[in-house]
């Protein structure tokens, strides 16, 4: 009788959780442009400066940064261009957004920027099973990604997944 041989285990795969590319909750901070505003209504530009020169941006050292007004000022984009300007040489990134909102869009920045070299020509299993709530976009994104590429996509776990993508061989 032949061994019981598990091929899944054997055939080599690589596989990417999508947690990975989630910022942690410490790592996200954010700067509230309301707190610039002269009498919460408008920006001035002389005292929004002079303010901006005053803060200690090494605070935000490998931080991700969400830009944003907690009121309905309009807010001049020039400001934003200015925080982002000083956020440069110290964030790992800064967005214009919501902080309710900055997880995922500092999710889907990282998986963009997220060099796939190192799976060329394999095959690679996006993880679909967890505990954090990960949006259709980033499966999307973190697809479009690989395709180019690796020789298959598979969405799963090795035990049980879906082929996504299998490239066609000349």
């Amino acid at each position: 009788m032949q061994p019981i041989v598990n091929k899944a285990t054997n055939r080599a795969v690589e596989e990417i959780d999508l947690v990975q590319f989630f910022p942690t909750e410490n790592e996200i901070v954010g700067i509230d442009i309301a707190t610039f505003l002269f009498k919460g209504l408008l920006l001035k530009e002389d005292d929004f400066r002079k303010a901006i020169s005053e803060i200690d941006f090494k605070q935000y050292i490998e931080k991700y940064v969400c830009v944003y007004c907690s009121t309905n000022a309009i807010v001049p984009f020039w400001a934003y261009m200015v925080l982002a300007a000083e956020l440069a040489p110290f964030a790992k990134d800064a967005a214009a957004c919501k902080p309710e909102n900055a997880s995922q869009i500092f999710l889907e920045r990282n998986i963009l920027s997220f060099n796939t070299e190192f799976f060329e020509g394999k095959r690679v299993i996006v993880k679909g099973c967890g505990n954090k709530q990960i949006d259709e976009r980033a499966y999307l994104l973190i697809a479009q990604k690989l395709a180019k590429n690796v020789r298959a996509i598979m969405y799963g776990e090795a035990c049980s997944s879906v082929p996504v993508f299998k490239k066609k061989i000349d």
